[in-house]
């Protein structure tokens, strides 16, 4: 029996356990897919948001804040990639310059620092590609980038190295009593007990919540269509860059990644859950509006589109609480922007505060927060790299050209925790397949080591799970 039950493997599922592992508990992460970072966490835009926009004495407007002050460490300790670059919010026109004061006076209300008004002199300076037709921005220093599903997957990887355990393909479909105690069932019969859930579902916290007759809320999605420039146009901004926000959202942004590319997206439009297809009208929207943006937008230089579908809540900010139906089962729902930011505070508090108000939590004595990163040996000296391979020669072979990505990095993401037991997978952890050609020469060599090290045969890898075989059969 376990102590408390996660459903959901997102960043804010992941950092929950996580935080949960520090303590001396049993835990478990239950997640519907084959691998975690499988929903909104997997494609969003990455941004560490300073905390002006939200609304003051919000639930975003608090976590937002905390959280940000907290990712610098966190992503250190789990060795995930920070770059705090700063956000210009852009305006256009005198009404959106009076826009920007409102949204200082609300930052320094949510207790944002490092925050100013800059002229166009200024704006041009920090940005020589904005547009001619940029007035000024709101200079937020404490902005920055992180990988969405790099941070997930090493928070719930070192979570489950602290004695966290995993279950994928696990899609709760019933929550039933057995006395102070859950029992909680998958669509093919598997059952969990515990003494507290902690719903993180994303889009699917609505069901998740109704299992024990929880109606409180109601979720709905929003799809986002981003492009992808390659790394060649890294250079292009140095900054994140927003349109001066409407009733409908922040818009479409201009921003680098922390890993050199240039991110342009997302556009915002009601869909079912499992509708992340990209469309001609989407991404040309994202194409003109980085093209108000921006001069000279290098879109030669695209490598790849895609979507990912964000949830919502009809109360418009973030619920995290005891349920009213039962005090056991948490709601941490309607986690929508700035959710990514928020997470590591979110964490601290549904764990502290929440579970510890009612349970006196003993720390872990051998929690060790620390794990190394998924990727790293193309940023090693010579030295380092010839230490490495001497004592094991799979690093001394690349299979993914674009990205520099060694064999015995993806020996590693196949092994260690979570382990990636399909193409995306290893793709999501090592980077093998994101380059300029997209997998189009590495793929079937990931594939041919995801067989060998798991001892499925060949025909039975896929690229993200049950119906994505990558071949039919053996020709010779």
């Amino acid at each position: 029996m376990f102590d408390v039950v996660v459903i959901g493997g997102g960043v804010i599922g992941g950092l929950i356990l996580r935080k949960l592992s520090s303590y001396e508990l049993k835990i478990c992460l239950l997640e519907k897919s084959n691998d975690v970072c499988m929903g909104q966490s997997k494609a969003n835009s990455g941004i560490v948001h300073a905390g002006f926009d939200a609304k003051p004495n919000s639930l975003k407007a608090k976590f937002n804040v905390l959280g940000n002050k907290m990712m610098k460490e966190v992503t250190s300790e789990l060795g995930v990639k920070f770059i705090n670059n700063g956000s210009l919010v852009v305006a256009f026109s005198d009404d959106e310059m009076k826009t920007l004061e409102d949204l200082l006076e609300r930052g320094r209300t949510n207790g944002v620092p490092d925050m100013e008004i800059i002229g166009r002199e200024e704006l041009v300076r920090l940005e020589p590609k904005v547009s001619d037709s940029a007035l000024g921005a709101l200079y937020a220093k404490t902005g920055g980038i992180v990988c969405p599903y790099e941070l997930t997957i090493a928070a719930i990887g070192n979570a489950m190295d602290n004695g966290a355990e995993l279950k994928t393909d696990f899609e709760v479909t019933r929550i039933s009593k057995k006395g102070d105690n859950f029992i909680v069932y998958s669509q093919d019969g598997e059952t969990v007990e515990t003494r507290y859930i902690i719903n993180c579902a994303g889009y699917g916290a609505q069901k998740v919540a109704g299992l024990i007759g929880d109606d409180s809320f109601t979720i709905g999605g929003r799809k986002g269509e981003y492009i992808l420039l390659d790394r060649e146009s890294g250079g292009f901004v140095s900054h994140t860059l927003f349109f001066t926000p409407t009733e409908k959202g922040k818009g479409i942004l201009v921003s680098n990644t922390v890993d050199g590319n240039v991110l342009l997206g997302p556009t915002a439009e009601e869909v079912p859950e499992n509708d992340t297809a990209t469309s001609a009208d989407g991404l040309q929207s994202v194409i003109n509006k980085a093209r108000e943006m921006c001069k000279d937008v290098p879109l030669y230089n695209t490598i790849t589109s895609f979507a990912g579908v964000r949830s919502y809540c009809d109360r418009h900010d973030f619920i995290i609480e005891k349920s009213a139906v039962d005090d056991k089962f948490i709601n941490c729902v309607g986690i929508e922007s700035p959710g990514l930011t928020s997470s590591p505070a979110i964490a601290e508090y549904v764990v502290d505060k929440l579970i510890g108000s009612d349970e006196e939590l003993v720390k872990k004595e051998s929690f060790n927060p620390y794990r190394k990163p998924d990727y790293f040996f193309k940023n090693l000296s010579v030295e380092e790299k010839n230490g490495i391979i001497k004592n094991d020669k799979t690093y001394g072979k690349i299979i993914c050209r674009c990205e520099q990505i060694t064999e015995g990095e993806i020996i590693r993401a196949i092994k260690e925790n979570p382990p990636a037991k399909n193409v995306d997978a290893v793709k999501r952890r090592t980077r093998a397949g994101m380059g300029r050609c997209q997998g189009g020469f590495c793929q079937p060599y990931v594939a041919e080591i995801i067989a060998r090290e798991t001892g499925i045969p060949f025909e039975k890898v896929t690229k993200s799970g049950k119906g994505s075989e990558l071949v039919i059969g053996v020709t010779k």
